[in-house]
């Protein structure tokens, strides 16, 4: 992979591979894997997980890449690789009864302890709440309101429609309101 190779379009790189070029396929691992592993992360709130469902998210597309309609949109469709893996993984988890951890990073270390201690709750309290949604909202309010991203963008990640995505991450909202208001 050269320089010159991360310059490529994203169809061109599926073109490379596709014509046999497979050592190209690192160059769309390289564009996509910060963000679909961000999106796993929070997902399933789970680092070794998260790394593990974007490992196998990549191997499908790869595995698939030929079925990829719009190659110039190529990184839409390895996100929703990766959203149905996380799905999946959420789904495996509930059938199984386990709880998902619910850790969380404490900042602030110059301020008193009291301060940081309740932060922490707070903060153990919205993950906790957030992992309680349903996976399309909480999909949804994680790509609004963690990752930051416009409702275009989701839409085009996820295949689905804007008014769809406002739903979700209205019901989301009322549905963190309802259960933050649980932990009062």
């Amino acid at each position: 992979m050269t320089a010159h190779d991360n310059e490529l379009s994203d169809s061109a790189v599926v073109r490379a591979v596709s014509d046999g070029r497979k050592e190209m396929y690192a160059v769309l691992v390289q564009r996509y894997q910060d963000i679909l592993y961000r999106h796993a992360l929070r997902m399933v709130a789970e680092p070794d997980e998260a790394a593990d469902i974007v490992q196998a998210s990549f191997i499908r597309g790869f595995e698939r890449l030929e079925s990829c309609r719009d190659p110039e949109r190529v990184g839409a469709w390895l996100f929703r690789i990766n959203a149905n893996q996380c799905r999946d993984y959420l789904k495996d988890l509930r059938r199984k009864n386990v709880r998902l951890d619910e850790r969380t990073a404490l900042t602030g270390d110059a301020e008193n302890p009291e301060g940081v201690a309740q932060r922490g709750e707070l903060m153990n309290r919205i993950k906790a709440a957030i992992d309680r949604l349903p996976t399309d909202e909480r999909e949804a309010f994680v790509l609004k309101h963690i990752e930051g991203l416009a409702y275009k963008e989701m839409a085009a990640l996820l295949g689905t429609s804007i008014p769809a995505l406002k739903m979700r991450v209205h019901r989301a909202r009322e549905s963190l309101q309802g259960l933050l208001e649980e932990y009062r």
